[in-house]
């Protein structure tokens, strides 16, 4: 019985330490961009549990810790795809990792834990899952993220907030009017950095992470 909890205490740590890890990845590039404005950023991000929430409630990494993870995930892989593509003259690496690691800081506030019931084995089981509340601000998704982080100070670019308000892609469009998905459109043809974020975001929840049962 000693080495199960052993085992499990040593696995308790080694996630704590991936975490860590993440974290400070994190961090350490929002703060090698040098923007005005990157501290007060994170200092919000931490009071509102950024670090802790999930990327969903039913989907992808959707638990603790998720929404840190997610965020890597797309900056590792637009930074891929800006190399790979020889976009380094049109997009620059510090546009990639701001509008990447901050492109869902809205998800900060939305979740929140409760308890349900599951019959396993003919028995209930209570268990803790994620769900949502939008009343915090009800504003959308992609410009809820971009109205905050002005709000918060940042610095961005055009090309930062047209990626952060659009990176949803396809998956807006069926709700927008002809306007916004005309705006939408010309963004696209506008900002290079915007499909390099639209396609890593993509392939981050579809190919890369999981969803927990």
């Amino acid at each position: 019985m000693s080495d199960l909890f052993d085992n499990f205490d040593c696995l308790e740590n080694i996630k704590k330490e991936m975490t860590d890890s993440a974290k400070n990845e994190f961090i350490e590039s929002l703060e090698s961009t040098r923007r005005n404005g990157i501290d007060k950023v994170l200092e919000k991000l931490e009071q509102l549990g950024f670090f802790e929430a999930p990327a969903s409630t039913r989907f992808h990494l959707n638990y603790k810790g998720g929404l840190l993870e997610h965020s890597l995930n797309v900056m590792h892989v637009a930074l891929m795809l800006r190399e790979q593509l020889h976009l380094e003259a049109k997009v620059s690496k510090e546009s990639v990792i701001i509008s990447t690691l901050l492109h869902d800081v809205n998800k900060a506030e939305i979740y929140y834990i409760e308890k349900k019931w599951q019959k396993t084995d003919g028995k209930w089981e209570e268990y803790e899952t994620y769900n949502v509340n939008y009343e915090q601000f009800p504003f959308g998704h992609g410009e809820k993220s971009v109205i905050q982080l002005l709000r918060w100070g940042l610095e961005l670019t055009d090309d930062e907030i047209l990626a952060i308000r659009w990176h949803m892609g396809a998956w807006d469009l069926p709700f927008q009017s002809s306007e916004l998905k005309a705006n939408i459109n010309a963004a696209k043809e506008k900002s290079p950095l915007l499909a390099i974020v639209q396609a890593a975001d993509g392939l981050s929840s579809s190919i890369l992470e999981i969803t927990e049962k």
